[in-house]
């Protein structure tokens, strides 16, 4: 089948359900049923790294300090993390996707894209490639997936997201312009909750809206993202598949609901990022010789100020501690700043471990 030149590629994104929290339900029958938070304990002032279903109907969330999630849910159990364990089950999701297809780009340990536009078994449906997956998942390792089926990367990942948990979606070629049409602008993979409330001011909020500023209009409202905005929109999207992609870096920034200038404050935020960059890293394995600290002032004027150093960083303390002396040397205390970030990059080798997404971002707001 045919679309202009090309022929219809065949996409799949696989998203495992809760899936630290899932892991410890499993290999832990205590915890099964209950609302559990896989994260430190509500004193250490951590971030809940994953929440199970059970926890999650109370609206604890992942990157949310413990500390607010045991407010919110208070008879959940707070269990520690198991990296290594979770990393074990990960190469064990791998084997499975390498069954049918050797184009597979994982985006961390518990999710990745899978090209079947031509599938190792001839199935030729992509809709049974993934329940083939799905079922093979919960059989042999008693865990659930959702999966997204569609003609493009955007729209799968759309897709895996919208019948959670252990749900199956399929965006088929016919069905793309009506989808986008209708789906709410937060939907957009990519759009956080500021620029969703940014768009809603303008009028805008859902595919349909969007579709009615040009190119030119979209990417003077929001930059460079808004060509992406302007091609997805459409069903375009024509990023391949790119199997076992090196981890270039690792980031989180959060855009302050408003402005300031108050060092006390900017260095609590910046501990928080770093707990979760932190977290990032430890997850997939990763140690960074750089740390650089992303600074957005009030009139939207932008520096970037890095260190790198022998002693690699991996612990939330170390990063908090030098992002917070860039901070101090970078502004003057008085200008206001909209926005921080912290990301670390130049990894040391990790032999043995899965690929990952070329930048692993996470932006809280």
């Amino acid at each position: 089948m045919e679309h202009g030149a090309n022929p219809i590629r065949k996409i799949i994104h696989i998203d495992m359900d809760a899936f630290y929290a899932s892991v410890e339900q499993r290999d832990f029958p205590e915890y099964r049923g209950k609302a559990i938070v896989v994260g430190g304990p509500p004193e250490s002032r951590g971030v809940v790294t994953t929440a199970s279903y059970e926890a999650r109907k109370f609206g604890v969330k992942s990157a949310m300090p413990c500390a607010q999630a045991a407010k919110l849910c208070p008879h959940a159990l707070f269990v520690p993390p198991r990296f290594e364990a979770y990393k074990k089950v990960s190469q064990e999701i791998r084997a499975i996707f390498r069954r049918y297809t050797d184009l597979i780009e994982p985006l961390s340990l518990d999710e990745a894209y899978l090209d079947v536009t031509s599938d190792k078994m001839n199935i030729g449906s992509a809709i049974d490639v993934a329940r083939h997956i799905k079922d093979a998942i919960k059989n042999e390792l008693s865990l659930t997936a959702s999966a997204g089926v569609s003609v493009n990367k955007f729209l799968a990942k759309i897709a895996s997201d919208l019948q959670k948990p252990d749900g199956l979606t399929f965006i088929g070629p016919s069905r793309v312009a009506a989808f986008m049409e209708k789906l709410p602008v937060e939907k957009f993979f990519g759009v956080g909750k500021v620029t969703a409330a940014k768009m809603k001011a303008m009028g805008l909020h859902t595919g349909a809206d969007l579709l009615k500023l040009t190119e030119a209009e979209l990417r003077f409202r929001f930059g460079k993202t808004g060509s992406f905005y302007f091609q997805v929109v459409r069903g375009i999207d024509n990023r391949p598949v790119q199997p076992d992609r090196e981890t270039k870096s690792v980031a989180a920034e959060d855009t302050f609901n408003e402005d300031t200038s108050d060092l006390v404050q900017l260095k609590a935020v910046l501990k928080r990022l770093a707990e979760i960059v932190a977290g990032r890293v430890a997850r997939n394995g990763l140690k960074g010789k750089t740390l650089t600290l992303k600074i957005k002032f009030a009139d939207f004027r932008q520096i970037t100020r890095s260190r790198t150093q022998e002693q690699v960083f991996t612990l939330a303390g170390p990063i908090t501690e030098t992002a917070a002396e860039l901070l101090e040397k970078a502004v003057d205390g008085q200008e206001k700043i909209r926005l921080l970030g912290i990301s670390l990059s130049n990894f040391q080798a990790a032999p043995g471990l899965p690929g990952a997404q070329l930048s692993l971002f996470e932006g809280l707001l």
